[in-house]
């Protein structure tokens, strides 16, 4: 009986452990913080020779400790399931000692305090945490520009303006924070809200999904905020998610803010001064062949690397999307033509098509981003058609046609509505494709002038230096790695969001 008695209190202790959010997080957290250590604590030794990297290893240092504190506070979390099966204040007290880990950077242990500081966490909440983290790592890597010989001339106003968006931020934060999930939402707040769609021009997403969700609750309208609850409720409680949409946001800011923060000229200008620098203050990822900040042209690259990725997924999906529907709906005599015109399209390879398309009529932005839009255009088509195949089948469409619509208010007032869900979740998944397209062109010579910032252009120099600057090809390529990595895990959750036999 008593053999019986301790399996049944093993498994519910372990079936506690498995439905804890903050605990799966916290050992998520201080395995990837562990990497992380390991990489500065190799980095900062200099095997060539035998010398220790003293920046490099103070960083280690901090990594080191925020770790250890990390894995302390997880077997603290584990000690509570297992005594009472919930976290007590005092252990959720220590979010407050790791939220200093933001001072390293290692956004992974702060995202977790912040989770581990709210025992009820509403979707609010969790939003203006990544806002307000996501602010504050702008303005940071903004700030290393004051170590440049020159900066911006715009610096100093966009650092004011930047330091007050945060400072409103935290303010924001901590109004929401208060609130419970069935709380009715002040209409006071509906001010707050258009204050977050202003400040959200910096690129800051997470801000204008939070003025969204704000707007949402002040609707009153029960139906809408349970569908936005149970949407945003499943993407924020997946981990990998939330950071690879908090790198996304932190991407598109950067580019969004980086004309007024940092040179252009850094980028671009030849300094023979400072040809092949190793990483330094000044210049945080050190300088190429031609004396160029590696640190801004990275910064610069990464508005190419999203507006040809964003571009040649949004212009395929509308034109693909518009052909899917039609030749949905209408069957027959069109559906063969649009779909068999499609098909020959969709038979020659979209990156032989791109080059041959760029080989005619030259390397440039707008002729990349045409190229890879084209090739793209069949299987937003099908996947349309698919879903219009479907919808078209349901009664209030029957409805519609019986009251006298037309075949245009049909489409695109109710199929097409109804049909995007599989449309979003395809175009949040093949932009990361899009991005390692744009690059691998520019890599090969067939994509952005050479000249320009961008990543694949930056990957192509740097691959000349893997033997003696290795940094200059290591870290254009991370970015890319990252950014493709965000764009995947973003658009799995949303899949799972927006599948409703997941419900």
């Amino acid at each position: 009986m008593e053999t019986n008695n301790t399996d049944v209190a093993g498994f519910q202790i372990k079936h506690a452990l498995k439905l804890s959010s903050e605990y799966t997080q916290a050992s998520f957290t201080w395995i990837l913080s562990a990497i992380l250590t390991l990489i500065f604590l190799f980095n900062s030794l200099d095997f060539s020779n035998g010398t220790l990297k003293s920046t490099v290893f103070t960083v280690f240092a901090a990594y080191a400790v925020f770790t250890l504190i990390q894995v302390a506070v997880t077997l603290k979390i584990k000690a509570d399931l297992k005594r009472t099966g919930e976290i007590r204040s005092a252990t959720r007290k220590w979010g407050y000692l790791l939220l200093l880990a933001i001072v390293t950077g290692n956004v992974f242990i702060v995202a977790f305090a912040f989770q581990l500081i709210k025992r009820i966490k509403t979707t609010e909440y969790i939003f203006g945490a990544y806002m307000f983290l996501t602010q504050i790592f702008i303005i940071a890597v903004s700030a290393l520009n004051i170590f440049k010989p020159y900066v911006a001339d715009s610096f100093p106003i966009a650092m004011l303006v930047l330091i007050g968006i945060a400072v409103f931020d935290l303010v924001v934060l901590l109004l929401v924070g208060r609130q419970s999930q069935n709380e009715q939402t002040p209409s006071w707040m509906k001010y707050i809200a258009i204050l977050l769609l202003i400040s959200s021009v910096t690129g800051n997403l997470f801000a204008f999904v939070l003025a969204i969700n704000i707007f949402v609750k002040l609707r009153n309208d029960i139906s809408s905020i349970e569908k936005w609850n149970s949407m945003w409720g499943k993407i924020v409680r997946n981990n990998t998610a939330m950071l690879g949409f908090f790198f996304i946001v932190f991407v598109f800011t950067i580019s969004v803010c980086s004309p007024f923060t940092f040179d252009y000229e850094m980028a671009v200008e030849n300094n023979y001064e400072s040809i092949l620098q190793t990483p330094s203050w000044a210049y945080p990822l050190g300088t190429d062949n031609f004396g160029r900040d590696l640190f801004s042209r990275i910064v610069f690259g990464a508005r190419i690397s999203l507006v040809v990725g964003l571009a040649s997924t949004l212009i395929p999906a509308l034109i693909g999307g518009v052909l899917g529907a039609v030749s949905g709906y209408y069957g027959a005599r069109t559906d063969n033509i649009i779909m068999r015109l499609l098909d020959i399209l969709y038979a020659v390879p979209g990156i032989l098509l791109a080059i041959a398309i760029i080989a005619a009529f030259g390397a440039n932005t707008v002729n990349l981003i045409i190229a890879l839009s084209v090739g793209s255009i069949p299987t937003y088509a099908r996947t349309m058609r698919a879903n219009v195949l479907m919808v078209a089948n349901f009664e209030y469409v029957d409805s519609a046609r019986a009251l006298g619509a037309s075949d245009y208010s049909i489409i695109f007032k109710h199929i097409v509505p109804n049909s995007l869900a599989p449309m979003i979740v395809k175009a949040t998944l093949t932009i990361g494709g899009a991005v390692i397209a744009t690059s691998s062109l520019s890599f090969l010579g067939l994509g952005v002038e050479p000249h320009i910032p961008e990543w694949g252009n930056i990957l192509k120099l740097g691959s000349t230096y893997l033997e003696t600057n290795s940094y200059l090809a290591i870290y254009p390529g991370l970015a890319i790695i990252l950014l493709v990595l965000s764009f995947n895990f973003l658009g799995d959750a949303l899949r799972d969001a927006l599948d409703p036999k997941l419900d």
